[in-house]
């Protein structure tokens, strides 16, 4: 058998009101608000936020694979599903692959996942799916794409939900789309894009689904079904025969349309609220239509719910569109007045991996002290080149002291520093990220979380950065 063995979702901290976006451009506001990603967050480390929750639902032995799918790396050619990996201290050795160019990459990249599994390739694999698009200002796309990330885990053991039977249809049409130089989506006339794509495709991909199988509309608990909007959605349910109860939420008016993430994010939801035995129908729309017949099984009472998408959607801070076009550089503004950062050097960047991308110190064999940045002589007993691994990035840890730069070049000042005592041992100083400066103080739990330090050389600074310990 082979089936969804976990799951995990991150919602961005930040938000951006509908009515605010309509305000500055004096439109039509949608009502609710969108998630927005951080000036150091991207899809790279998004996606690092989602796997890690995923992981952290399932005692894992290896895994094999790790697929990431987006529409909007940071990177037009480089593997980042290598550094998604590389930042969750998988192993080097594991299949890794980037799906791109369209929103339907989450589930093609679940299908190639479950025929690697199927065929004994694989036994354990990763598809993460993140997005962080544009619209173009005063669009209306503007306020319907949101940011954020999901993941599930395709394995042959431990399986939460069973993957019963899938069927996949391709739209040649262009409906919505992005030039290589283009940061902004576009889209066509929207009765077109909705009526001759969206539902045509969608109704063909369930309807023929359900006849090879043998099911009805009635049979199934929950429907998952991709919509650009709650009202397109719905709309297409009706058409489908299903009723209100059976329809997931999209989350469209708490974080808006999250592209690939969007129908991932829902099914993570649904594991939260079914049992055992209940059916699901999963569907996914993006240059055709891949859907899926899924069955819950009793090893969904084993997972935790720790990291669950509510929680998330209830941690967050209002931002105004002034900081977001700021973050997004939609407009030339005026550089800060201080020294550029430096171009990261590749060199070291490829010496100090294991350092940089997966937060790993030392701790001494003889003294059992921790130590950060790893040290060749040990600062408790001063033996030397005498030292296993330790990583960090896993570990909480609690605020010794702090200080606060108002002048620090930053899109989001002030910045601030902390120096953090880890639980188990070891201290090293970190930025802070996704917190109020003002609230900031000794003693404050906190937790690590990948992000971006800066652009500069066109090259993309990745290390790690605390921030307050989110109580789940």
């Amino acid at each position: 058998m082979v089936g969804i063995t976990s799951y995990g979702v991150y919602v961005p901290f930040n938000r951006l009101s509908r009515d605010e976006i309509a305000g500055t451009w004096d439109t039509a506001s949608m009502g609710g608000e969108k998630a927005v990603a951080n000036f150091d967050e991207d899809v790279i480390t998004m996606a690092v936020a989602a796997a890690r929750e995923c992981i952290k639902k399932k005692e894992l032995g290896e895994v094999d694979g790790l697929f990431l799918a987006t529409t909007s790396s940071p990177y037009k050619e480089k593997l980042a599903a290598s550094i998604v990996a590389a930042a969750l201290d998988l192993s080097p050795s594991i299949r890794t692959a980037d799906f791109t160019n369209s929103l339907r990459s989450g589930t093609i990249a679940m299908n190639s996942a479950i025929d690697a599994v199927k065929s004994g390739a694989a036994r354990n694999i990763i598809v993460v799916a993140a997005d962080c698009r544009l619209g173009v200002p005063q669009s209306g796309l503007e306020q319907i794409v949101g940011d954020g990330a999901a993941a599930v885990m395709i394995g042959d053991s431990g399986i939460i939900a069973s993957i019963d039977g899938s069927y996949s249809l391709f739209n040649p049409s262009i409906d919505i789309w992005r030039e290589e130089k283009d940061p902004f989506i576009r889209s066509w006339e929207e009765r077109f894009v909705i009526v001759e794509g969206y539902q045509r495709y969608m109704k063909d991909s369930v309807s023929r689904l359900m006849k090879n199988c043998g099911v009805s509309s009635k049979d199934f608990s929950r429907v998952i079904l991709y919509g650009p909007d709650e009202r397109n959605q719905v709309t297409l349910a009706k058409i489908l025969g299903f009723n209100s109860k059976q329809i997931q939420n999209t989350f469209f008016s708490q974080i808006g349309n999250l592209g690939n993430a969007a129908a991932m994010m829902m099914l993570a939801a649904t594991f939260e609220d079914l049992e055992p035995g209940d059916k699901i129908l999963f569907t996914n729309y993006g240059d055709g239509s891949d859907s899926f017949i899924l069955s819950v099984t009793e090893e969904i009472k084993k997972v935790s719910k720790t990291g669950d998408i509510r929680s998330q959607l209830n941690f967050k801070r209002n931002i105004s569109y002034g900081k977001y076009i700021k973050w997004r550089r939609l407009f030339e503004l005026e550089e800060p007045r201080r020294p550029k950062p430096p171009t990261p050097s590749i060199t070291c960047i490829w010496r100090e991996q294991k350092k940089i991308f997966t937060l790993y110190g030392v701790r001494c064999k003889k003294c059992g002290t921790i130590q950060f940045p790893p040290q060749r002589v040990c600062v408790g007993c001063q033996t030397m080149d005498d030292f296993e691994n330790y990583k960090l990035s896993d570990k909480v840890g609690k605020i010794f002291t702090l200080s606060v730069d108002y002048l620090a070049r930053s899109l989001d000042p002030p910045t601030v520093f902390s120096s953090v005592d880890f639980e188990g041992g070891g201290r090293a100083t970190f930025m802070m990220t996704d917190c109020d400066p003002s609230q900031v103080h000794i003693g404050m739990d906190v937790e690590m979380t990948f992000r971006k330090l800066y652009e500069e050389g066109r090259i993309n600074n990745y290390y790690w950065k605390a921030k307050p310990l989110q109580r789940r």
